[in-house]
């Protein structure tokens, strides 16, 4: 899915959350990463395969590219 160089974090690796934002609504409450991952301002997650991730505080803010 992702086209940048280097590539974003798979939505499986520890560090997904590091990959770029596709799409942002904070109107919403949500961002789409690059990597399939519906990351969520409660900081819970919504993986590619519909696992869930529960809330959970990290330094990732949902922050939109201007």
């Amino acid at each position: 899915m992702c086209a940048h160089s280097p590539t974003c974090p798979a939505a499986y690796a520890a560090d997904h959350e590091a990959a770029a934002v596709l799409a942002c609504h904070p109107e919403q409450g949500w961002s789409l990463l690059c990597n399939g991952v519906l990351l969520f301002e409660d900081t819970g997650e919504l993986l590619p395969d519909g696992r869930v991730v529960e809330p959970h505080r990290t330094s990732r803010r949902l922050a939109c590219a201007a």
